[in-house]
């Protein structure tokens, strides 16, 4: 029973990383867009549609994630976004440039140092953990999808069967 109260922390905290970076990113479609090409890895022809696509599948995981709809299959995509996220930011902190992240919104050109790549990382790291969780544990209370609900119960015997 302990595990699936940790999957449902893990499953509404995890929504509400995906929904608030999304529905910033969304809210504010000039500004991703300047943070995408602030990274300076993809060719401009890009920028646009990364800076379009990356706040909607952001939303979408983060709602299927919230109501516990495909947690284990979006888990995976977390894992995956989160792990190139992670990347890119080493790889921003490599190449010495200074900007900021723009994960939850704003983004660009910044006065950052090797603390605020650091911070991010770990940050970006403990996001990843939660996803590694649902990932291997997708049942929590309070889920809608089959493979992913799990009732409250005292009675470990019956929770376990489920």
């Amino acid at each position: 029973m302990a595990i699936r109260i940790v999957s449902l922390v893990a499953r509404l905290g995890l929504a509400a990383v995906w929904l608030i970076s999304g529905g910033l990113k969304f809210l504010d479609p000039v500004q991703t867009k300047i943070a995408v090409r602030a990274y300076q890895l993809l060719p401009e022809s890009l920028v646009g549609p990364v800076a379009t696509a990356l706040p909607l599948v952001e939303i979408v995981l983060g709602l299927l994630i919230l109501v516990g709809l495909a947690v284990r299959v979006s888990a995976a995509v977390s894992v995956v976004i989160l792990t190139v996220l992670i990347a890119v930011i080493i790889s921003v902190w490599a190449r010495g440039l200074s900007i900021d992240c723009g994960c939850f919104g704003g983004g660009g050109a910044a006065d950052v140092g090797a603390w605020d790549y650091l911070k991010e990382i770990l940050r970006d790291l403990g996001f990843l953990a939660l996803a590694v969780w649902l990932l291997v544990f997708p049942r929590s209370p309070l889920a809608l999808g089959p493979g992913s609900r799990a009732a409250f119960s005292v009675d470990t015997q019956s929770s376990v069967a489920r």
